[in-house]
């Protein structure tokens, strides 16, 4: 099936994300004993989508429970549980993944839902774009739902971040014992999301190592955690001084901004070799990459990540004479 595109101005954070992860999550093995309850009557299950820090500052990129076993009838409610953008997304037929990379925030097949509220196996059908928050560039949509009415393995994506997060419904035959009830998959979801939070804040740690007056972490992830946030976000330097940003993950893009934002809020804008002011953006960048900006002219220069913002990604540099 391929995807129509159209050009259309496109909101910041969704312009945001035109890289995705490649990391691979791995399914999770659920402990517990079977529910032999004889699953007669239809049930609505839940499945968390992402996962944060009080702070926004981590971010986690997974389904929880990112494997779930439901019969034949059934309906799953999936809830949006961060500001970072997601989507629930079936594949049609004989779709690829890779015809839907990289994302493509102008087309309203990918951030609109699409098919109906009960899935037919074999069509494409999107939840379009969710988040928790309002001030994303989006409409907030907080939950999606489909009835399952036939039997079958069912793999779904994050259109936004790719390989890295997926899911699956697994669809038995009416009337099977239902393995795991919804409270024991609400608990292996709290403690996915403790190990997330760890990860990401392992990753804080790592960078402030990296870090110093002449280097700036622009953000890092791992492929399920993201860190939303300079590292020595506020720092002084002398006129004259260099200072790097580095872009320290594995999939998750970012800006470095002052002044005001670009119209194209991923062009690159100014000459970062002679920084005295004013307006100045490195574009997007892709993870692995720098932006080096020489500074001539002593002031406190405000920055942002344009696509990360919201979330607190904010930064201070103080050039002394």
């Amino acid at each position: 099936m391929a995807l129509q595109k159209e050009d259309r101005r496109i909101p910041r954070l969704m312009r945001a994300i035109v890289a995705a992860s490649i990391a691979l999550l791995m399914p999770v093995a659920l402990s517990g004993t079977a529910v032999a309850d004889g699953g007669k009557s239809s049930r609505t299950w839940t499945v968390q989508v992402g996962s944060e820090s009080s702070d926004q500052a981590i971010q986690g990129m997974s389904f929880l429970p990112e494997n779930i076993y439901i019969n034949a009838g059934d309906k799953i409610t999936w809830k949006a549980n961060a500001a970072e953008i997601h989507t629930v997304t079936f594949l049609a037929e004989g779709q690829s993944l890779e015809s839907t990379q990289p994302f493509n925030p102008g087309n309203p097949q990918y951030v609109e839902p699409q098919g109906g509220n009960s899935y037919d196996g074999k069509t494409y059908y999107n939840s379009g774009v969710m988040t928790n928050v309002s001030d994303s560039g989006f409409k907030e949509v907080g939950r999606y739902a489909l009835k399952f009415p036939d039997a079958g393995d069912f793999t779904y994506y994050c259109l936004v971040h790719g390989m890295a997060m997926k899911g699956t419904v697994h669809v038995r035959d009416a009337g099977t014992d239902y393995p795991y009830t919804q409270s024991q998959y609400d608990r292996q979801t709290n403690k996915q999301e403790r190990k997330i939070l760890r990860d990401g804040y392992e990753q804080w740690d790592a960078a402030r190592a990296k870090a110093d007056d002449h280097t700036v972490i622009a953000g890092a992830d791992n492929g399920t955690a993201m860190l939303m946030r300079f590292v020595r976000a506020h720092i002084v330097v002398h006129v004259g001084d260099e200072v790097t940003f580095v872009n320290d993950g594995m999939g998750a893009p970012h800006t470095v901004t002052f002044g005001e934002e670009p119209a194209d809020e991923l062009a690159a804008v100014g000459d970062p070799a002679d920084f005295t002011g004013g307006d100045l953006s490195s574009g997007l960048m892709p993870p692995m990459s720098t932006f080096t900006v020489k500074f001539n002219k002593a002031g406190e220069f405000d920055y942002i990540c344009a696509l990360h913002d919201f979330m607190g990604m904010k930064g201070t540099v103080e050039v002394r004479d």
